[in-house]
């Protein structure tokens, strides 16, 4: 089995079992946690510089 390949079946599998497991009425409220999840880790991921330099001036602050 390879992990990398997940086909039209075995993607029916996983989400008939995210159903059964979290019900219906939730699926949106999942879906929109996870979106934000991603959304943040993604700005995290992209922005590393912008906080970096935040600090930086921070420091200098401290310094003067």
């Amino acid at each position: 089995m390879e992990f990398g390949r997940l086909g039209l079946p075995e993607l029916l599998l996983i989400f008939l079992l995210i159903i059964l497991l979290f019900g219906s009425k939730r699926l949106p409220e999942l879906g929109k946690a996870i979106g934000q999840g991603l959304r943040e880790f993604k700005k995290a991921v992209t922005n590393p510089t912008e906080e970096e330099e935040k600090e930086a001036e921070k420091k200098e602050e401290k310094q003067e």
